[in-house]
């Protein structure tokens, strides 16, 4: 371990060694290199690791001109799974509190709309296109994010079959873009919840005089029937803990014929934990599930008839929100500080290039109950709505 005034003049070998893993160096030219602005970043890396990293961004210890490349590189050479000594202890401490607590209960589910979701309308409508769709875009054909939610919206309408006059539950409405487009476009009549009362209050003024019901409601607490159902962006705030629970709700809800489409990110394999900053600063008691965390907890309860991998237009649809965010800035700056626009900057970035390693991945399953009659056909539309 270099000594403490080690630490105040340059780099400790162990992190140039690990940088240099992924091609990445401090103070170098190129447009994915670290500039240091304070030399205790070091020490920050060398004891928290990813969450100093984003610590000391926030503060401006050090800057990058192009995060989304920076973060390809690092998670390409797995430098989120090697850390430094002391930094691991923290990590298997986190590993520790997520397999031994149940982080995403009834009692802490609103935690995550409070913290993120709540965090003002006026940053998600600059950011988001105009149907405030907070999740993956489906670029197949599209010129712009605007169609590109368009086409996602109007691929899962397909995908489960919806016609006029169906009941659609829709797990987690966010501001209520999806239940006003398969209401208007397809004639359904829709229920939707969400933990956020910001987003409860935009959705329904936006959803006003369709036939959309939509509450402030924990999935679990659901009751009724519906022809189909629908949750986009949600399951990554169920929690392993809880898969089991979501599923035999889902199962409980649907009607024997109905089908369900889940739209989640993924990761490529299983993860003892979340990212501990985007665990403490934007999707708290977050957990991505893995292909085998994901088939294990629908085996026995339901078919999955589709499995569909769309990962790569994450980045895409990343890239342009954080590009709407940085063009909006200066109208939002008057109400939010620069230590929340670097944050902000930061998450969306980052992601990208989590997207963009291949780490990431986006999924959306069609599933059924077993008695459910007759052969699924698959979708990949790409066509203009």
């Amino acid at each position: 371990m270099p000594s403490a005034s080690a630490l105040t003049f340059e780099p400790p070998a162990v992190l140039r060694q690990l940088l240099a893993r992924a091609d990445v160096g401090f103070d170098g030219a190129r447009p994915w290199d670290m500039r240091v602005r304070n030399s205790r970043l070091y020490r920050r890396l060398l004891t928290q690791w990813s969450l100093g990293a984003g610590e000391a961004y926030v503060e401006g210890d050090w800057d990058c001109d192009r995060l989304d490349m920076l973060f390809e590189r690092l998670l390409r050479a797995e430098l989120d799974r090697t850390a430094p000594a002391i930094a691991r202890l923290q990590l298997l401490a986190e590993s520790l509190r997520q397999r031994l607590f149940n982080r995403q209960s009834v009692a802490r589910a609103h935690q995550v709309g409070e913290r993120h979701y709540d965090v003002g309308n006026d940053v998600f409508e600059a950011m988001l296109d105009s149907r405030m769709i907070y999740s993956c875009a489906y670029w197949a054909q599209a010129q712009d994010l605007e169609q590109a939610q368009a086409h996602k919206l109007d691929m899962i309408c397909r995908k489960l079959e919806l016609q006029p006059g169906e009941t659609l539950l829709d797990i987690g409405c966010g501001w209520g873009g999806l239940a006003r487009f398969a209401a208007e476009r397809f004639g359904v009549t829709v229920t939707g919840v969400t933990i956020s009362h910001e987003q409860l209050a935009l959705a329904r003024e936006r959803c006003a005089g369709l036939p959309v019901t939509l509450l402030l409601q924990d999935y679990r607490s659901l009751t009724g029937r519906f022809d189909k159902i629908v949750s986009v962006g949600m399951f990554e705030h169920v929690g392993l803990k809880n898969y089991g629970v979501y599923f035999d709700t889902a199962r409980r809800l649907l009607a024997p014929e109905g089908l369900f489409l889940l739209h989640s990110i993924g990761v490529d394999r299983r993860a003892p934990h979340t990212d501990p900053w985007i665990e403490r600063y934007i999707f708290p008691n977050g957990k991505l599930p893995s292909p085998g965390e994901l088939s294990d907890a629908l085996e026995g309860r339901f078919i999955i008839e589709d499995w569909h991998n769309f990962g790569p237009d994450y980045d895409r649809t990343l890239m342009c929100w954080a590009e709407r965010f940085e063009a909006a800035w200066p109208r939002l700056a008057a109400r939010y500080d620069e230590a929340f626009r670097r944050m902000f900057r930061y998450y969306l970035l980052s992601c990208a290039g989590f997207f963009r390693s291949r780490q990431g991945q986006l999924w959306q399953l069609v599933l059924s109950l077993p008695q459910r009659r007759g052969t699924y056909r698959s979708v990949r539309p790409g066509a203009p709505v």
